[in-house]
């Protein structure tokens, strides 16, 4: 038999294909989720949104930015790297108090609302210019988190600046039970001190604060200019938080990009293993566009080579 005859006649035959696609794609519309196991997570993302947050010594896309809308950023980023059946809510922290804003959503069915909620946390949220990060907001959000209960960790972003400060013969935080929540502190802000912007009641730029107008600690006697206090200015207090993080048994990390943040919410010692509606509709689709593709293509190039060489051998017998 005629090689190349044998093989045209299988491709004409390739038209069971189509119905069959066509039943693949009627059952993609028509499948149900199915439940399946899968890690997923859960936090509430807290905001440090005192006035030192909106120093612009960090920088998105090339261009400098506030820390505060730098955090945004990167959680931004990170809740659409989680995966469906985690949950995430917001809450916002300044003077002493952690308030919460919204409690933990599935990310997946509300991708949308998360999005536009958190671009709405900023300056105007703010009830008070002062700040105790240690003392106050993180046993706050801890408590809010444990109040909340089905396991959500708490993330808190912060500069690490305490305001008033923090003197040297005061202890640094309250006793938090590690066992009750879990969570991260995560560090944002430039090496260097830089001054703070100043706002009013409106949220309008009057200048930056000086030194007069904020609680210096006291220099001790003898001590070199260079020890002087200087809370007028703002950096990253990294290796505070650190400290204080070790002491409350959470982890700590560095926001130095975008995806600084998404890579500590997906560290697996804060996943749940727990039964998702997953969505397999992919499955069959795929495979019907699979099956049209073979369907409706041309016969591959070997195939036609094979052909004419058994034409070019008949005619030699």
């Amino acid at each position: 038999m005629n090689f190349g005859a044998l093989m045209r006649g299988f491709s004409g035959k390739r038209h069971w294909t189509t119905p069959v696609a066509l039943l693949l794609l009627i059952a993609a519309v028509a499948m149900p989720r199915v439940i399946l196991p899968r890690n997923t997570f859960s936090y509430i993302v807290t905001f440090d949104i005192t006035q030192s947050m909106d120093v612009e010594d960090v920088a998105l896309d090339g261009a400098p930015v506030g820390r505060l809308a730098f955090a945004r950023a990167a959680t931004r980023d990170a809740i659409g790297r989680l995966p469906c059946g985690s949950k995430v809510g917001w809450s916002v922290f300044t003077g002493q108090r952690t308030l919460l804003l919204l409690a933990p959503v599935e990310v997946c069915s509300n991708y949308d609302a998360l999005l536009s909620s958190l671009d709405r946390i900023d300056w105007r949220m703010r009830w008070t210019n002062w700040s105790r990060i240690a003392e106050g907001g993180v046993y706050s959000a801890v408590r809010v988190a444990h109040d909340l209960g089905h396991g959500a960790a708490v993330v808190f972003v912060t500069d690490g600046q305490e305001a008033p400060p923090i003197l040297p013969s005061e202890a640094p935080a309250r006793d938090i039970n590690p066992a009750q929540v879990k969570g991260w502190l995560i560090g944002v802000g430039g090496d260097q001190a830089a001054p703070i912007p100043h706002s009013d009641a409106d949220g309008r730029r009057s200048g930056y604060w000086q030194a007069d107008d904020v609680i210096q600690i006291p220099t001790p006697p003898g001590a070199a200019s260079q020890a002087e206090s200087h809370e007028e200015l703002s950096e990253l207090h990294g290796h505070y938080l650190a400290a204080v993080a070790e002491q409350i048994g959470f982890g700590y990390r560095r926001l130095s990009s975008a995806t600084s943040l998404s890579d500590a919410m997906l560290d697996a010692r804060f996943a749940h293993r727990e039964p998702v509606p997953t969505d397999l509709r992919w499955c069959p689709a795929l495979l019907a566009l699979l099956l049209l593709a073979w369907r409706f293509a041309p016969d591959f190039g070997w195939t036609r080579r094979r052909a004419s060489g058994a034409r070019a051998h008949s005619s030699y017998v």
